[in-house]
């Protein structure tokens, strides 16, 4: 499993929170979101016409290059209008079977803790962040990743046409103090469609996966 970096910047003294690392199977690749995007996105897209078998009927290659660099590309549209910092995707099939599933890693500027605790009441950190985007009916719980306080949110997303969701969703969100960083969260999105229902045994596998992802969770240094 390689080692997937990426920057998460702070202005603080010391040896201060230059990125993150965590694990991930070789069939994910990882889209930098803020430079190096469409080097990435090429050498993605590349691979996958790699696989196009060679007796490939050339009147059906051609437009199925487009659709898939198509819908593709605006897939890492739309993330990029959130502002996030990477991508990652299942862009090598798994036992025959594409997985429908996403990890998008951004920062957000979020209340923090109240002033005089160490690092205030998780619950009610988690309600702060139900309000800002009111998510209903999501399961919360609060730890720590590397010595960080985080809370972790599940939910199910209904499918929204508008932007691109065609089917409902398995959300699992991991919000991350930044050390040091009084004002900066480090927030680590998962979803997933299962095999078509977001409550499906593949979608509770998945999720059990990222789980373990997000176990391997380490910030690096400068």
């Amino acid at each position: 499993m390689p080692v997937e970096e990426s920057a998460a910047p702070t202005t603080q003294a010391g040896p201060p929170v230059t990125g993150y690392r965590i694990l991930l199977p070789s069939q994910w690749d990882q889209v930098p979101l803020r430079h190096g995007t469409e080097a990435a996105v090429r050498r993605i897209l590349d691979a996958a016409f790699s696989r196009i078998p060679d007796g490939a009927p050339p009147d059906k290659i051609g437009p199925y290059k487009r659709e898939l660099e198509r819908r593709f590309r605006g897939a890492v549209a739309e993330v990029q209008k959130g502002d996030a910092l990477d991508l990652y995707l299942p862009v090598k099939p798994t036992d025959d079977v594409n997985l429908g599933a996403s990890i998008v890693v951004s920062e957000s500027l979020l209340p923090r803790r109240p002033q005089g605790g160490p690092h205030g009441e998780p619950t009610e950190l988690a309600v702060q962040l139900l309000s800002r985007d009111g998510v209903e009916n999501a399961d919360l719980s609060s730890g720590e990743i590397d010595g960080a306080l985080a809370v972790r949110r599940e939910h199910v997303a209904a499918a929204d046409p508008g932007t691109g969701a065609e089917l409902a969703s398995r959300r699992v969100e991991y919000i991350v103090s930044v050390p040091d960083d009084p004002n900066r969260w480090f927030v680590a999105a998962f979803s997933t469609i299962g095999a078509g229902d977001p409550r499906d045994e593949l979608a509770d596998a998945l999720v059990e996966w990222f789980d373990a992802v997000m176990a391997t969770f380490r910030w690096r240094r400068g």
